[in-house]
């Protein structure tokens, strides 16, 4: 088992959470055939995506894994090609 402070445990449940909120949205809509409209959609997506962000990030500090400096991904979100 893994030690953690009760925060980074905390953190993680949390992201855990949210993002399976996202994924099940996502299912609604591709697997149940929900309708929705490309602009919510694109924010489904984009909701989605930032979700599993966090989580992954929180699971690495959970884990002890430092974040990856050379990642392409900007630091909290933020878009890596716009400046």
């Amino acid at each position: 088992m893994v030690n953690s402070e009760q925060s980074i445990v905390e953190d993680y449940e949390f992201a855990w959470v949210a993002w399976q909120k996202q994924l099940s949205r996502i299912h609604d809509v591709f697997l149940k055939g929900e309708k929705i409209s490309p602009d919510r959609l694109k924010g489904l997506l984009n909701r989605e995506s930032r979700a599993k962000n966090a989580y992954d990030e929180a699971r690495n500090r959970l884990l002890g894994i430092l974040p990856d400096s050379s990642s392409s991904i900007g630091k909290k979100g933020e878009n890596p090609f716009k400046e």
